[in-house]
């Protein structure tokens, strides 16, 4: 038999590429002996068991146990400098395009179904001769784009990605609107229906929007600033949904946290972070304060520095001020990592609910 393959693209950056490619191969699983990734194009590099691969590969190599192909899970790397070697002509034009095609070929041997995973926008790869509508084409790969939610938006931004997989030869099958407002779900369903019918294109509906997905982890935020996670380290993968500054008083800090809260508080204020410490390990405010940035450069007192250590709290430490380290957090797009258990888990429940993997299968 040979194996089914789906090219999942988006109409731009953060409509949920790895989300979606994360619900598919759980629900491919449910159907399908074995099922493979593949990232083409790796733009986000790390090294992994001594490879340099795409984040994306290494993340789903270590969540579903395949670390032994994570080599061809990622066969192109754009490492700073990529750009200008191929345009001055020291990357030979053809080699991007073996390198995937024969990483491909390998993965299509081990598996019956395999997600191959786009870069970014539709664009991304161009300056190596491999954007997503090319790989998707030279790999014969029907395409699966990502969309965000709305109607208007989303029919134009469908349109103007359309074109570019239709020059290039490329399959696009399957419509996903993904983080639609729940309350407006069947309303934009219908119509975007309606304004893709005369192409044939199934519109398959994906999430709703959830802060639960979107806001990161305790660790994306000490990955983030580039800071140790102190703490209790069980708590690494606790999603923040709120950050606040804590500005105010003391009392009035923790009687307006929210949910899963993660404060930040500048390193003199002594003691509002010993009456957080304490807090920390009461059932009623765990819930509502998930950890604590500590910024400034003013060191911490001694005896406030073991409060905070005895507690377990999940703490970082970093030298920015209070207020610069809140708006590079408000700013910051959450990304899944493969120690995110919780957000992972969540995907693949809501992925049973939501996702119709069975109308999608058949359009392959």
């Amino acid at each position: 038999m040979a194996c089914r393959k789906i090219f999942i693209g988006a109409t731009g950056q953060h409509c949920g590429k790895t989300t979606i490619s994360l619900s598919l191969m759980h629900l491919a699983r449910q159907k399908y002996g074995r099922v493979g990734f593949m990232k083409p194009i790796g733009p986000k590099c790390i090294e992994f068991n001594g490879h340099i691969v795409d984040k994306d590969a290494a993340m789903f190599a270590s969540v579903f146990g395949v670390e032994e192909d994570v080599a061809l899970m990622s066969p192109m790397t754009l490492s700073a400098g990529t750009t200008r070697r191929f345009l001055d002509g020291e990357i030979d034009i053809t080699t991007p395009r073996q390198t995937i095609l024969a990483a491909c070929a390998e993965l299509e041997k081990k598996y019956d179904f395999l997600i191959i995973e786009g870069a970014g926008h539709g664009g991304v790869g161009s300056v190596v001769g491999a954007n997503n509508a090319q790989v998707a084409a030279m790999l014969e790969a029907p395409v699966l784009l990502v969309t965000g939610g709305g109607i208007g938006n989303v029919i134009d931004a469908v349109e103007l990605n359309l074109s570019l997989y239709e020059r290039d030869n490329a399959q696009v099958r399957v419509i996903m609107p993904n983080k639609l407002v729940a309350e407006k779900r069947d309303n934009a369903m219908h119509y975007l229906n309606k304004a893709f019918a005369a192409k044939q294109l199934l519109v398959s509906g994906a999430f709703d929007y959830s802060p639960t997905l979107a806001d990161p982890t305790l660790l994306h935020v000490a990955n983030l600033l580039g800071q140790r996670l102190h703490g209790d380290s069980a708590e690494q993968s606790r999603i923040c949904h709120t950050i606040q500054l804590g500005a105010a008083s003391s009392q009035r800090v923790i009687d307006n946290l929210e949910e899963a809260t993660l404060l930040i508080v500048t390193s003199s204020r002594d003691e509002l972070m010993v009456t957080a410490s304490s807090l920390h390990n009461i059932p009623e405010y765990k819930k509502r304060l998930a950890g604590l940035v500590i910024g400034g450069h003013a060191p911490i007192s001694d005896i406030t520095q073991r409060i905070i250590d005895d507690s377990g709290i999940p703490y970082m430490r970093i030298e920015e001020t209070s207020s610069e380290v809140f708006y590079r957090l408000r700013e910051h797009v959450s990304k899944i990592g493969p120690e995110d258990s919780e957000k992972i888990a969540l995907i693949n429940s809501t992925a049973e609910r939501y996702i119709d993997f069975a109308a999608i299968d058949a359009r392959l």
